[in-house]
């Protein structure tokens, strides 16, 4: 209405102006005179299309508080459609023309993704906590619409109405306009949100194959490893007292050949002993008494080869876990080995400890001993005390010249008194 009277009174002003106004400035005021009645009938028509833009738009700003009409918010978002902007940004433009159409405080766009609703837009920025969720609840003033498109569900329109400022039954017509149109908009983000899901999915696979190829990396680094040093500390030990033995025979094959008879002979089942554990280590599987019957029928086997005397003294010792006892017995049997070879040791005593929360292994000889500020620390004490710390144990080694040496393991651990023979 406003328009249409704006649009009289400007054919007014022009009959006013041109017919009345020209016949004083000619002198001819008895009647219009028609020269000046076609002119105001030309300038109508050529300035009635401008004036009826201007006149809406002045409307629009005093009415619609600057917000675009019905049609042409539909007519742009139709625009939207077909234009450049980037898929991505088409919720975003859904969601500005939506709340600048109604006048809404606020405009939401959500997609449905795996079944459930997801935000993709809202207008103003940040207007989600102020829209809420669909179906949260009865919000007054809340708007939404459902959007589908050949009976699929796409997602859902929402809109917080202005207090007091409820829609008027053109800007639900908008809405449901939007609505209407907006199904091609949102099965294209629908895609690209599973496209991204997709995505983050397959990239987290490909980091989770790349840490787990590390990790077997990894261990199989650090079997070879422990391997090595299985063999070092165990199969090693075996050999030095074959050597030690066999040398020892033929220093008595001259003086005494019978005992220089049995002690060849008895180096058969050593050597017999020596290749089990060679086979059991390269097969990555400990010596099979101690996973069977523990760290002291263990040791026993193993010290019964030793060219040095060695005695074995337990106190309140059990079973403990695979790491603990594998620890305890490579680590009495490095200290053995290098007690054999470097020490000129007479005895070697060796004492076990158990306790609720601790079991200590003590191998101590009587030999030369070393001075460890002069002497450098070799492969066998690394090995040992990196068993020991391993398992979160400490080790400590107490020697000095011509007093002996004493190696002390102390491991943490539970006592496992159900793990019985068999």
């Amino acid at each position: 209405m406003l328009v249409l009277g704006g649009l009289a009174g400007f054919v007014l002003l022009v009959y006013v102006a041109v017919v009345l106004g020209g016949g004083v400035l000619i002198g001819h005021t008895s009647s219009p005179h028609v020269g000046l009645s076609v002119l105001a009938t030309a300038v109508v028509a050529l300035g009635f299309e401008p004036v009826q833009s201007w006149l809406e738009d002045v409307v629009s700003q005093l009415v619609r508080a600057g917000r675009l009409s019905p049609y042409d918010v539909l007519s742009r978002f139709s625009a939207a459609l077909t234009s450049t902007y980037a898929n991505e940004e088409l919720p975003v433009r859904m969601a500005k023309v939506l709340a600048d159409g109604t006048g809404a405080a606020g405009a939401q766009v959500w997609l449905v993704v795996d079944d459930r609703l997801t935000l993709a837009a809202s207008w103003p920025p940040g207007a989600g906590s102020a829209v809420g969720a669909p179906g949260a609840g009865s919000v007054p003033g809340r708007r939404e619409l459902p959007v589908r498109q050949a009976g699929d569900l796409l997602g859902v329109l929402a809109i917080q109405e202005r207090d007091d400022v409820p829609l008027s039954p053109v800007e639900e017509r908008l809405f449901a306009g939007l609505a209407d149109q907006a199904g091609l908009v949102l099965r294209g983000a629908r895609l690209r949100a599973e496209l991204g899901r997709r995505f983050q999915e397959l990239s987290t696979r490909a980091e989770e194959l790349r840490i787990s190829r590390q990790r077997l990396v990894d261990a199989q680094d650090a079997e070879r490893r422990r391997l090595e040093r299985d063999i070092h500390d165990g199969a090693q030990q075996h050999l030095v007292a074959l050597a030690v033995n066999l040398r020892l025979a033929h220093t008595l094959a001259g003086r005494s050949p019978e005992r220089a008879d049995r002690l060849i002979a008895a180096q058969g089942p050593a050597a017999t002993a020596t290749i089990d554990t060679l086979i059991s280590l390269s097969r990555g599987i400990y010596p099979s008494l101690l996973v069977d019957e523990g760290l002291v029928a263990a040791l026993r086997t193993a010290i019964s080869t030793s060219p040095v005397p060695v005695e074995l003294h337990e106190v309140g010792t059990g079973r403990y876990s695979a790491e603990i006892e594998a620890a305890a017995y490579f680590c009495v049997l490095e200290a053995l080995q290098n007690a054999a070879k470097h020490s000129s040791a007479r005895s070697i005593r060796v004492e076990l400890r158990g306790d609720p929360d601790r079991l200590t292994a003590i191998v101590g000889d009587d030999g030369s001993g070393i001075d460890p500020r002069t002497t450098a620390s070799g492969a066998g004490l690394a090995n040992m005390r990196d068993r020991v710390e391993a398992v979160g144990g400490t080790l400590t080694i107490e020697t000095a010249p011509g007093r002996g040496t004493i190696v002390e393991a102390r491991l943490p651990c539970l006592h496992i008194p159900d793990r019985q023979k068999g």
